[in-house]
Parts: C-alpha cells; structure tokens; sequence
C-alpha cells in the first residue's frame, strides 16, 4: 500500500490513514490523482456545502476557459472529492448518517442542475427557447426519486429522475423543433453527462424506470400526459414510489406537486395500501430468495427496504388526511408516527436504530470499491475490514448485532404487514354455508346468541344479496374473512343479538369500501373495540355506521386517556382551513369529519365512564363553539361585496348550546346579531347569516355538522334571519314574550365580534334585571308551563317521561327561570349564565328557597340528566319506570309546590 501522501496536514494524516485502511477506492484515488490530498486537507475538518462544490466546479470551468468543455471532468473529480471527503469524515472523524446523505444530496441536486444549465444553453443557442402556445418559456422539471428525492442519497447510489415539462409547442429559434424534442434531447444528453464512464470515472449511474410507462414510455412528458397517466394507468407500486417525489430543477413545481398529491395521497383513509404493499414486498422477497441474497442489507429480510415500507405505508393510508405525514425521509415519517400514537415510541426507536445501523453498513460495503452494492462480503479479509470499519472486534460481532437488528425490523414488519386472514376462522365454514339456515342455528346457539333463528336469518339474507354477489372478488374475500370474526366478536358482548345486528349493519354499509374492511381485517382490536361499542350503544353504533371514516379512531387506545386540549384543537383546525383554501367543498368535508372525530372520542371515554353528563356537556358545547367560530371567517370571505375587513355580527346560543348542556345529537338553537351602521349592513349580514346557516347544516359527502333552529329570534319565523343589535334590544324590552325572557336566562354569546358579544349580554342581563309583578310572572309561567305538559302529554302512564312529566327536567328549568325573572332585579348573581345547577345553589345561598331543598333539587337534575343521556345512548326514549325516578322527582315537586303553591 502506497505511503500516505505528504501533502495532508500532519494533524489530518492519521485520519486520513485511518479511512486508507478500508477503502480500497480512498487508497486508489489518493495514489492516482494529486491533487486530491490537499483537496482533502482543506475540507475534511467540517462537512461540505453546496458553496463548496460550486466553487470547485468554478475553478475547473476558470482552467478549462469553457463550462462545456469542462462540464464532464469538473463533475467527475467533483465527485471523487465528495466521496472520498466522506469517506475519511465518517470512517475516521465519526460524521453521523444524516451528514453523508445530506452531502451526497447535495451533490447530486448541483450536478443534476449544473449540467442541465450548460446543456440546455447549448440547445437554446442552437433551436431558440422552448415555448407554450401564448408565448410563455417553458422548462424542464426533474424530480428526484427514491432516495435522492428524500435526501437519503447513499454513497455509491444510481439516482432515480423524471422528466417532465408544462406544456406542449415548439421553440422560438430559427430552427424549430416541438418542446417534446427538445426536452427529450435535453434529458438524453444530461443523462449522458451524468452517467458516462470517461477516464475520469462517473458522476452518478441514471435510472428512468419510474417514469410513466417505464422504459417503454418517452423519456419527458408533458403535465398533460403525467396527469392522464395518473388517472387511467397509475399502479398501487408507483403511488409508494410517489412518496418520495421531489422536484430538483424548475419553478412551476406547485403544479406538479398537484397533479401528483391525489394520485399518491388519498382524501380518505386508504387501509387497502396494506395489501398492495404486502404483495409488492412478497415480489421482493421472491426475487431476492431467487438470487440467493439473503445477506443483502438492504432487500433482505429485516433490511432497509422493510423500514421504508413501515414508514410508507402509514403515509399512503393516512397523508391524505393528515398533511404531516407527506414529508419525505424515513426517519422524520418514523417520528410522526410515533407523535400521532400510529407506532409506539418504543417501536420507533428500534425501528429508527436498525436504520441508522443498516445505513452505516451499506456505506461501509459501498466504500470498500465504490461498488453499488447491498451485499455482506463472502471473503472473511473483506468481512474483517466490514466489521472493524463499524466499531467491531471481528465479523462474528458484527453479524450477531446485525442480526438483532434485523430481528427487531422483522418483528415489527411482521405487525405491520402481516395478514391476519390468512388463519383460518372456525366459522368460516358456516358463514360459508350461510344460506343453509338450519345448519347455522345450532352453531348460533351454542355461542349464546338467544335468538339464533333470527340471527341466521339475517346472515342468510346478506349471503344471499346482490350486493354481497356483485362484489369484486378482493373485496369479497375481505368481507369473508371479516363476518365469522364479527360473529365471535359480538357472541362475547352482553347482549349479543343487538350487537351482531348492529355490527352487520355496519358491515353491510361499508361493504363496497374496501379501505375500511381492509382496516378491521388488518387490525382485529379494532374489530374488537367496534363490537364493544356496537354493544353498549345503539346511538354510538348509528353513528359510526352513518361515519365509517371513525374506524380509525379505532386503532388508537390512548383516544380514551386523552383530555382534550381545545385550544391546540382550535389552532390545529384553523391551520387545516387556512391551507384549504379556496377549497370549499374541502373545507366543510374536513370540519364535519373533526367533528364528528372529536364527538366520537368523547363517546368512547363516556361509554367507559370517565366522563360525568356535565363535563361531557361542557366539552360538547366547547367543540360547537369552536366549530361556530371557525365558519364565521370562512363564510365571510365568500360574501362577494364587504364593507369591511372583520364582520360584526355575533352568534348568539340558547338552550343547550347556551347552557353548556349540549348532548351528542342536540340541535343548536341560535340568533345571529350585527351591529353595523353601514347602509348596506342590514343586507350583507343577511347573506352571512344564510351562508353561515348553510354552512353548518348542509349535508355533504362527509355528512352534517348541526340541525340549526332559527325560532328564537325575534318575532320567530316571520323575523328576518338577522336582527341588529339595537332592534334586538328593543324587540326584548318592548315586545318579548315572557317564555322569550325565559329562554334568555340561557343564552350567550358562542362566536363572532367580541365586542358585539359583551353588548348582547349588558342588553341580557338588562332584561333579566327589570321590576317584575311576581304574581304576575307566576301566573304567566304557569300557564306556558300546562301548555307544554299538555303538548306533550305521557303516551304511556306506565312510564315517566324524563323531561315533560310532573318533577322532570322542564319543571327544574321553569324552577330556575322563575327564580332568575323574579329576583335579579334585586339579586344581580342570578344573571350568571352558569348553569342550572350553580344557579340554585346561587338561590339558596340568598334564601330565595330553602338551602337544603335546592341541593336535594341540584342532585335531582344530575340523576334526571345522567338518565336521559342513558336514554339516548342507546337511542330510546326518554321515558323510564316511575320507580327508577320516585326518589329523584320528590325534591323537585317539593320545590315546585314551595314556589308555585301548585
């Protein structure tokens, strides 16, 4: 081995020497090419920059006297410095992975763009500038693929390019020639630059196999052409190749990057990923067995292509939901799972080691001879230098730590991807044999279903369904394997009848989706926790059957540790909205599913009693806020003629919304409020009052936020939809119903003007304050109060209507709105929109009536609500037997006859 050259600094000598000692390509370089070693003492010390290698390509191009001329050799010693600069950094002075990716990135991205530039000048001179039919230059777009597109570049890697240009026409020179030809002869004589072999070696082998049609497609197209190409013939495999797509020369790469966002990102959750992942890797796993290379670091098993996979296959199912997960190196996606729950912290940091480990092998495989190679050396000298290059005593450490490593990748590709269907199901045979009723029954019955008959009815009649038939067989077979699971499933839940019913229900509206039966065949916890939910509430069930896109929420058990943080859920959203824009359609799809996500959580944590009714009252009437104060903007911005930058208008909630009491299928009743003396104020909130209406209550392919109940507003239905602040003011002063001064008692301002919202409660609480005849005022509330018991009169004297009935829920509400109209005028507290139970506690404590009474009557409204929302869980009426109710409706009679003498 030739000596170590003197030109190295003596305090960079042993680094270098040290490096020398496993590359047999630094050894070379070194001995054949002088200039490299003061090359390598200037720059070794710290990591290369882009600057860097633009100033050594300039001082080439100064010798040669020409960019063309010096084009090839100047990018070929480029690149013998780059790599061996890396090879003595991370051989020798420990330069972290992230270093020798990002460098080689960098040298590829200046390469790529260096050789474009003197090219395309060339070909410009010769055919003037390629141009769009209206005039404008177009340009040549490459996009960097695989791991060049995720700076992830290895040392001795091809890179993988794509050619594309905007549009079609002809160049502006005195020789004309289509933009397709030019663009093509500029691709061909830049792929040549690149990867031709001259005495100087190589800059980068090139591959174009990811292009449209592969190597039997042109070499450049047109965004046209990419797009339908998306559209007709896009594969699942090149929707994973996608991921990484980055455009590294041109700057119309919004353009592109949206043509190609919904070809590799769904809008909804796409599970179905799993399998065409699974079987791509299955291909991979053939060849690689068929080329006996078991030992590769990289397609192997438990090797680098297997964390690609975990890493990607979460981007494809979720990216199109969640923007965060479209970024591109393996190991920012592996730390967005792990902060999203989608993988365990644990897991993400083995997964995240064995990469950092497999990486820092395939260099060191690489830096041997600059071979493009994966493969662990046969020749033990080899394997020796291998070992002691990755920090090992000798090759048998370093396989043992290999090992563990791949193991751990193994095991965690295995929970990934491994296919759950693929065991057989004792009850394959009879969901097989569905249509065979009685040969069912028996099996029914022996799993404790107490009306089999019924329940092999019901799977006979979705065996025997068109639906079911029409079904393409990769779905059928998802569905097949899905029921007998579902069978066992709901067989394990109290009431296994109801829960299979609801279960299939929901089976049967997600039949035709293959993403959301791919997501339960792949996840059976998530089939478990469905059952579960299916069994404690029909409601629940109802409402994950009309929102499937919810099955998600089924994956992650922390949903039910979470206490939810409203005002990071505020911004987040917001953010969302903003980054949609124009997007409306978009807009009020995404609100009605965060919603429905957020409601859905709090419904799990409720089913397993970690909420009370209030606190989930409260957090309920918190989202619907939230959800009215984000429409407002959005609406705003969509009214064509405005008079100024922010509205003044207001929502105004009353009843449960403006209580604090909202339920989870509780209309919101609401009033919108301007205070504007614009002329043309009166018309254009009127607008927003309708679109903000429209807003909330359309129904849209994602479904609908709220029913929305405009009758409060003054004069009701024959109001206008809007009212100013002033006439609002004098409609409540002048003309009000006593049961509209009723229904102020709970209402507040829930979004818009803070301003306007502050005025609308000074008028509120102005109202509630004024002198009234308590006579008067009782007879009057009396009187509203029959009118409502005899509208809604109990159908069924057996039962006790938890609400309308003599102690229920209204008598309690008339209760506080008495004491609220009667006394504030005196008793400012009683103002307080603070709910009914604060309320008489407040009215005791001034001794409006007795102490004692008022709490026995605020734990009567506790127990009336907690029934009622059981009531509603499982979608029943809000009628009970009279002697669940006896003790609670005892204090609330007793205070109605205190108050009322009735």
């Amino acid at each position: 081995m030739s000596s170590l050259p003197h030109a190295a600094p003596p305090g960079l000598a042993p680094a270098i020497a040290e490096a020398r000692r496993y590359s047999r390509y630094l050894a070379r370089m070194l001995d054949s090419q002088p200039w490299l070693a003061s090359a390598l003492a200037g720059s070794i010390e710290r990591p290369l920059s882009d600057a860097d290698m633009q100033a050594f390509i300039a001082a080439r191009e100064a010798l040669s006297g020409s960019a063309d001329a010096a084009l090839r050799p100047a990018l070929r010693q480029l690149r013998t410095w780059v790599l061996c600069h890396l090879i003595v950094r991370d051989l020798a002075l420990g330069a972290p992975l992230g270093e020798v990716t990002e460098t080689m990135t960098l040298l590829a991205e200046l390469s790529v763009r260096h050789a474009h530039d003197v090219l395309r000048a060339a070909l410009v001179e010769r055919y003037g500038q390629p141009l769009s039919p209206t005039g404008w230059e177009q340009e040549l777009i490459v996009i960097g693929m695989g791991k060049l597109g995720g700076r992830e570049l290895n040392v001795s890697s091809d890179i993988d390019l794509i050619f594309v240009y905007p549009e079609d026409g002809d160049t502006g020179g005195k020789k004309v020639i289509s933009n397709f030809e030019f663009f093509e002869r500029l691709g061909k004589q830049l792929i040549q630059a690149l990867a031709e072999v001259t005495e100087h070696g190589q800059v980068f082998r090139v591959d174009m196999r990811l292009r449209p049609n592969g190597d039997s497609g042109p070499l450049v197209c047109s965004f046209d052409m990419l797009e339908n190409y998306f559209v007709t013939q896009g594969r699942e495999w090149e929707r994973y190749a996608w991921i990484k797509a980055r455009v590294m020369l041109g700057e119309r790469w919004t353009e592109l990057e949206n043509i190609a966002r919904p070809f590799v990102f769904r809008k909804y959750l796409d599970f179905g990923a799993i399998n065409a992942m699974r079987d791509l890797h299955a291909q991979i796993r053939r060849e690689v067995a068929r080329r006996d290379r078991a030992n590769n670091v990289k397609l192997g098993p438990g090797g680098i292509r297997e964390i690609e996979f975990i890493a990607q296959v979460f981007q494809l199912i979720r990216g199109g939901r969640d923007g965060a997960l479209q970024v591109r190196p393996t190991l920012k996606v592996l730390a967005q799972l792990a902060e999203r729950g989608i993988l365990s912290g644990a897991a993400v940091k083995e997964l995240s080691a064995a990469y950092d480990f497999l990486r820092r092998l395939e260099h060191r495989l690489q830096y041997l001879d600059d071979a493009q190679t994966h493969d662990l050396p046969a020749n033990p000298a080899d394997q020796g230098l291998i070992a002691q290059a990755m920090g090992f005593d000798a090759p048998a450490a370093l396989f043992a730590a290999l090992d563990a490593h791949r193991a751990v990748v193994s095991r965690h590709f295995d929970t990934v991807f491994g296919d759950p269907s693929e065991v057989d199901h004792s009850l394959d045979t009879t969901w097989a044999n569905a249509k065979d009723v009685d040969s069912v029954v028996p099996v029914l019955g022996e799993l404790g279903y107490r009306h089999p008959a019924r329940a092999a009815e019901r799977l006979a009649s979705i065996h025997a369904s068109p639906r079911y038939r029409q079904m393409p067989n990769n779905i059928k077979s998802r569905f097949d394997a899905l029921i007998p699971r579902v069978i066992e499933a709901a067989a394990t839940t109290p009431d296994a009848d109801d829960t299979l019913a609801r279960c299939l229900d929901l089976m049967e509206a997600i039949g035709g989706r293959g993403a959301y039966l791919a997501l339960l065949q792949q996840y059976p916890q998530a089939l478990r926790r469905v059952a579960d939910l299916m069994s404690a509430s029909r409601w629940g069930a109802q409402f994950l059957t009309r929102h499937p896109i919810l099955l998600d929420e089924m994956l992650d058990a922390r949903n039910l540790d979470t206490t939810p943080d409203w005002k990071a859920f505020r911004a987040s959203l917001g953010a969302e909205l903003e980054a949609l824009e124009p997007d409306m359609e978009r807009q009020m799809d995404v609100m009605r599913e965060q919603h429905h996500a957020q409601v859905f959580r709090l419904l799990t944590q409720d089913l397993a009693g970690l909420l009370t009714v209030e606190k989930l009252a409260d957090h309920l009437s918190e989202l619907a806020d939230i959800m009215l104060d984000l429409t407002l903007p959005l609406c705003w911005r969509r009214i064509k003629i405005r008079h100024r930058e922010d509205p003044k208008f207001a929502v105004i909630s009353y009843g449960k919304l403006g209580g604090k009491e909202l339920g989870y299928a509780s209309d919101l009743d609401i009033v919108f409020l301007f205070d504007d003396d614009a002329p043309e104020a009166a018309e254009v909130y009127t607008r927003l009052a309708q679109r903000t209406n429209t807003w909330l209550s359309s129904q849209t392919a994602a479904g609908q936020l709220f029913d929305t109940d405009l009758r409060l507003r003054p004069n009701g239905e024959s109001g206008l939809i809007v009212t100013s602040l002033e006439a609002f003011r004098k409609y409540q002063l002048e003309s009000a119903w006593v049961w509209e001064h009723q229904a102020l008692t709970r209402a507040r301002c829930s979004a818009g003007d803070r301003a306007l919202g502050e005025a609308f409660e000074r008028i509120r609480c102005e109202v509630l304050r004024l002198p009234r005849e308590l006579e008067r005022l009782r007879a009057e509330v009396l009187a509203m109060r029959r009118k409502m018991r005899d509208a809604h009169a109990s159908k069924s004297a057996e039962l006790f209507d938890l609400k309308h009935d003599s102690g229920g829920l209204i008598d309690v509400e008339f209760l506080i709105q008495f004491l609220v109209l009667g006394h504030s005028h005196d008793h400012i507290a009683l103002t307080g929109n603070l709910g009914n139970i604060a309320l008489l506690r407040i009215a005791g404590e001034l001794g409006l009536i007795p102490a004692e009474l008022a709490a026995a009557c605020a734990d009567s409204y506790r127990e009336l609500r907690r029934l009622q929302h059981r009531q509603r869980l499982n979608d029943r009426p809000s009628r009970v037997d009279p002697a669940e109710v006896d003790a609670a409706r005892r204090p609330v009679q007793a205070l109605w006859q205190r108050v009322f003498d009735e």
